[in-house]
């Protein structure tokens, strides 16, 4: 099990994120994110189009390598 970032981020405060390869598989929210204040998360299929939106709050996840 990973243990969570000491300050993690604020998810859902931005409508565009910009992420790499190392971030595979992506999931919204990410997690370094706080979970508790968020949404469920899902898992997006960014590698084909390399930018998809999150179906829960709209943010905007840009495939940058």
């Amino acid at each position: 099990m990973t243990a969570a970032p000491a300050h993690p981020i604020q998810p859902n405060a931005e409508r565009r994120y910009t992420v790499t390869r190392a971030d595979l598989p992506l999931s919204c929210p990410m997690p370094s994110m706080a979970l508790w204040n968020s949404h469920p998360r899902v898992y997006l299929p960014i590698e084909a189009e390399r930018e998809c939106a999150c179906p829960y709050c709209g943010a905007v996840f840009v495939l940058e390598d």
